[in-house]
């Protein structure tokens, strides 16, 4: 997908959660252990593109989809939105920017309130940031998102209990839309749906994306997932990215061990094929103060003595890709 404006640009993106320690360590003077849950990422998403972001369970791609939207606040660095640093907006300011960034959550069956009808759900958004006066407006504006997501009129007084995974998650992605979002934030949207329904919900996404000119950060820990979705494709571990670039390189060259770890791990459906050979050795790393060297240390089979002693930062290898290894 070919798109030139960056719609949004992270920079040095940091989160550090403070993990205090029992009272008996703390009057002996113990000090507070960090736990760097997002530690100084870089990406950014062109407009009308979707960048995929994919990494193990507890590797902060959760925690980077809430620092983006500013569910929680971040310890330092910077979001910009066509430029404007996010960070920087006062709560009302931040109310305005929060119709062009919408966040669908993993979960289906605990993201809606269960004691609101569909009309309820989809309206509200419409009536916080003044987008539908009348009640006949806002039930237009309503049967129109719940014809995108594939739902019909005799859904719309219905309560969340009365629905399936599949048809929850079509609610949540319309209520996203009901703002007329820019950039929509998927934290693993799919995971909690059957495979039939997964695959269901990706063609939604992707077709709500040609309609209506979406730009997406997709969040998912599945490789076929991303695959399918993605135009890019960012790897993430232990609280770093360590790769970027378009999907097709990514899947079929991988440059980080990591990343080549991890597409080595996906199972294989021929059962002649011998079982892949992982890279890797011992356990993943710790984001509670990890060492100040690369944080696959001690897994890695390149490793050399610098890994042990600087972080490698993220730089360009040309094909618009970027890799952090001392080692390439």
């Amino acid at each position: 997908m070919s798109a030139t404006e960056t719609l949004l640009e992270v920079k040095g993106l940091t989160k550090h959660f403070a993990l205090h320690a029992d009272i008996y360590s703390r009057l002996a003077g113990e000090k507070a252990q960090m736990l760097k849950a997002v530690d100084g990422i870089d990406f950014h998403i062109r407009r009308g593109e979707t960048l995929g972001l994919v990494g193990e369970s507890g590797c902060g791609k959760s925690t980077t989809a809430r620092l983006v939207t500013r569910l929680i606040e971040p310890t330092s660095g910077e979001v910009k939105l066509r430029g404007e640093n996010l960070l920087a907006f006062s709560s009302s300011r931040m109310k305005e920017a929060r119709k062009e960034i919408q966040l669908v959550f993993q979960d289906p069956y605990s993201s809606l309130n269960p004691r609101k009808t569909v009309m309820q759900i989809l309206s509200r958004p419409m009536e916080i940031h003044g987008l539908a006066k009348s009640w006949t407006e806002k039930r237009g504006r309503v049967l129109e998102l719940l014809r995108r997501v594939g739902l019909g009129v005799e859904h719309i007084d219905r309560y969340p209990h009365e629905f399936s995974g599949g048809q929850r998650q079509r609610i949540a992605i319309a209520r996203a839309l009901s703002v007329d979002p820019d950039l929509v934030i998927g934290d693993e949207p799919v995971s909690a749906l059957d495979v039939s329904i997964q695959a269901q919900i990706l063609n939604l996404f992707r077709d709500l994306q040609e309609q209506l000119g979406l730009t997406y950060l997709f969040i998912a820990h599945d490789l076929s997932v991303i695959r399918h979705i993605s135009d890019r494709v960012a790897v993430m571990y232990v609280g770093k990215i360590v790769e970027t670039g378009p999907a097709a390189a990514i899947f079929e060259n991988p440059l980080h061990p990591y990343t080549k770890a991890l597409l080595a791990a996906v199972p294989e459906a021929d059962p002649d094929k011998p079982p892949p050979k992982l890279t890797l050795k011992g356990e993943i790393s710790t984001p509670i103060d990890p060492p100040p060297g690369c944080r696959l240390c001690g897994r890695c089979p390149r490793e050399t003595a610098i890994c042990s002693q600087d972080a490698p930062p993220l730089v360009e290898v040309g094909g618009d890709r970027q890799v952090a290894c001392h080692n390439l």
